[in-house]
């Protein structure tokens, strides 16, 4: 029988019981204001094989990066590991991505480790990224009903670039740009993290890391299809259609960032924000247990699939 991301985390949770650990039900680690998080990308399952070894790097540390900004932590320092299985060439390329990275987001890289597997093996990268946190250290808890939920950043582009890269592995274009190399909102999350009842980043489908955020909250949801923040690029591949909301809602690795603020807090607070984020309401917290969806033409069912979970392949 396969065990599955969520049924894996269950069974840490039997010994993970330092406070530090938030119940494991978090992005990260808080031990007194340092904020931790560690993030594995794996070949064929988080980066294609043709994936230029470069956006591979950038992936590997901005990835990590968006769990900091979900917590509103400023980034400090980074480990890394890697598997070693070719002839060099692949492994220079991907520094170099990892060093752009760390240029960009000025966070220092301070140690890690490596090993090396048999040649033409699919590579495992990770990076541990450390962060200092603000006054408040949001957690995927907390999130109270009336609270209304809002979204920094947009959704589907990802997903559907990783599309177009399925179809032809030359495809090229801001999709396919998004999926390969997503941009950390680190400067929004120190922004809502002081306001945030509740706050998390969209990694794998902004339904099924919102259904992790109400069940830590113990609450429900109710989601405005309609409000769904979709881009031009988006909209003119897959359309803005139901079927194409559901898509963006559900594809993965859009690493936006998801609030529950208070009902009544300022409008303001967007013009805090830097000037380029996407930032609007998409919903509210209620008192339920389950995710609601609707649209214009009223009750939308919710789709078999919320997001992209990690299952270990049946043996064959």
């Amino acid at each position: 029988m396969s065990l599955g991301e969520l049924d894996f985390i269950e069974a840490l949770r039997a010994f993970a019981t330092h406070p530090a650990a938030r119940g494991l039900a978090d992005d990260a680690a808080v031990l007194g204001d340092l904020v931790l998080t560690h993030d594995t990308i794996a070949e064929g399952v988080h980066f294609l094989p043709d994936d230029p070894p470069a956006s591979v790097g950038w992936k590997l540390v901005a990835v990590n990066l968006s769990d900091l900004a979900a917590k509103g932590a400023e980034p400090l320092a980074a480990l890394m590991s890697a598997t070693i299985c070719g002839d060099g060439v692949w492994e220079r390329a991907f520094l170099s991505g990892v060093a752009a990275a760390c240029e960009a987001f000025r966070l220092p890289l301070v140690g890690g480790d490596t090993i090396a597997l048999p040649f033409g093996a699919p590579r495992v990268l990770g990076l541990t990224a450390i962060g200092r946190g603000g006054s408040v250290v949001p957690s995927r808890a907390g999130a109270r009903p009336g609270d209304r939920l809002w979204l920094a950043g947009t959704l589907g582009d990802a997903a559907a670039g990783l599309a177009l890269l399925k179809a032809d592995a030359r495809a090229e274009g801001m999709l396919v740009e998004a999926y390969r190399r997503p941009l950390p909102l680190l400067a929004a999350g120190q922004v809502l993290a002081p306001f945030a009842h509740a706050m998390m980043d969209i990694s794998d489908g902004l339904l099924l890391d919102l259904a992790r955020l109400i069940k830590a909250s113990g609450c429900g949801a109710r989601i405005d299809l309609d409000a769904l923040p979709l881009t031009r690029e988006f909209v003119g591949e897959r359309g803005s259609g139901r079927a194409a909301r559901l898509f963006a809602a559900t594809g993965g690795d859009d690493y936006a960032l998801l609030a529950a603020l208070a009902p009544d807090l300022d409008p303001g607070l967007s013009l805090c924000l830097p000037s380029a984020t996407i930032f609007g309401t998409i919903g509210t917290i209620t008192a339920g247990d389950g995710i609601e969806l609707f649209d214009a033409a009223g009750d939308v069912p919710l789709p078999e699939r919320l997001g992209y979970e990690h299952h270990r392949p049946n043996p064959s």
